[in-house]
């Protein structure tokens, strides 16, 4: 549809600048050539406007320029972009030692899920204590940088996820492999102050 709608502006806009041309017989050579070609000049410059304006405001898939996210590397070496924001004005900060609520998706490098709060059986988000080493030390890194309602996807190298040891059975076989990068997708559903 857009590309029919542009196509035809063109084909109008080159019909009105042939035709504003063709009426201007009463003038002589010299002064015709000279109007007639900042006259086309002017109605192809607004006709390629207006082409160019209807083919920008009639796309229907996103502007990848806009909604590309900006790469945030921690201290510490992790890697985060925020997906979302809050929607409360005045967002609720996590600090040490609070209980935080989070939902989040883990995979490993190659795009493969290992964990999810919502996977099939699960249907709880995962309850922690922030800096109590309760998770790895990359995901509590994360939720600690994050507000209540902020959902963000990060690479967490090796060495704040299983580094070395990796998540494997007895037999050799493992879920995580020794020394794999880690992205997760965390969304930050609470947070509250502990009992004394």
């Amino acid at each position: 549809m857009a590309k029919f709608l542009s196509f035809g502006l063109l084909i109008l806009c080159g019909s009105n600048a042939a035709a504003f041309s063709l009426s201007m017989g009463s003038q002589s050579k010299a002064a015709q050539f000279g109007n007639v070609g900042s006259r086309r000049s002017f109605f192809s410059t607004a006709c390629a406007t207006v082409v160019g304006g209807a083919s920008i405001l009639s796309r229907s898939e996103p502007s990848y320029a806009a909604t590309a996210k900006e790469i945030i590397t921690t201290p510490s070496g992790i890697k985060y972009a925020v997906t979302k924001e809050p929607s409360d004005k005045k967002p609720v900060v996590p600090y040490k030692g609070d209980f935080v609520a989070i939902d989040y998706t883990g995979y490993l490098s190659s795009g493969q899920i290992f964990d999810a709060t919502h996977s099939e059986g699960k249907n709880n988000s995962l309850l922690f204590k922030l800096g109590s080493g309760s998770v790895i030390p990359g995901l509590d890194d994360i939720v600690s940088r994050m507000v209540v309602g902020q959902k963000v996807q990060a690479i967490i190298p090796p060495g704040l996820a299983y580094g070395e040891k990796g998540v494997c059975l007895e037999d050799g076989e493992c879920l995580i492999k020794p020394g794999s990068t880690l992205v997760y997708d965390v969304f930050l559903k609470r947070t509250s102050i502990p009992p004394p």
